[in-house]
């Protein structure tokens, strides 16, 4: 097999695991506040083949890999909540939101503690299948939390604008959820340096722990 095709394989495989973790966490936060949606859609699971939306973690990344994009998108498909389920109506929905974002850090730091085992005790160089692989999982991770972060719907981020914004900016609020998709379309097609702090942040933490 090519070895470019193999490297490719691995971001993707890099990339469904974050988004995995990312969709399980938000499923795992709304039942612990009181919601079980999607623990009865079998969404509440660690399996990747649940969270795997064929357009949007496959095709569109597969596309942008492929084609030399240097943006590189993907979603998983969002875990269903119900809101009015959530015992704190006005925090709950960032809570949930927040924690998808926050898992994303947690699996990149731990990824970064995997890398630097396996490159101090185990001797692996950076051409180790497995060490790409763990870079992969930094990279991605760091960059889903931040990009999900971003307050724009869908986005994480939205949902806690929306719970630190007061109630008079309710028109507001309903205006970002209605017109936020074509917002974020848009700067991502025509102003993708816009996200260029995503890629400083990722930067920033390669060159702290010396990756």
């Amino acid at each position: 097999m090519n070895s470019e095709l193999i490297i490719q394989l691995i971001f993707l495989v890099a990339l469904f695991l974050a988004m995995t973790i990312h969709e399980f966490c938000h499923a795992l936060s709304a039942y612990y506040l009181g919601d079980k949606t999607a623990q009865y859609a079998g969404r509440l699971t660690l399996n990747p083949l649940a969270h795997i939306d064929l357009f949007g973690t496959i095709l569109v990344p597969l596309f942008l890999i492929l084609s030399g994009s240097p943006i590189l998108i993907g979603w998983a498909k969002p875990v269903p909540v119900n809101y009015n389920n959530l015992s704190s109506q006005k925090w709950g929905p960032a809570i949930v939101s927040v924690f998808g974002p926050l898992a994303n850090l947690v699996f990149g730091l731990f990824s970064v503690v995997l890398l630097k085992i396996v490159e101090v005790f185990m001797g692996l160089g950076p051409n180790n299948l497995l060490v790409i692989f763990l870079t992969y999982l930094i990279y991605v991770n760091i960059g889903l939390m931040i990009f999900n972060l971003i307050p724009i719907p869908p986005l994480d981020g939205s949902k806690v604008l929306f719970g630190i914004l007061p109630d008079k900016y309710i028109n507001f609020k309903m205006w970002l959820e209605r017109y936020g998709i074509i917002i974020l379309l848009f700067i991502l097609l025509f102003f993708p340096g816009l996200l260029s702090g995503i890629y400083i942040v990722i930067d920033w933490v390669f060159r702290l722990f010396n990756i």
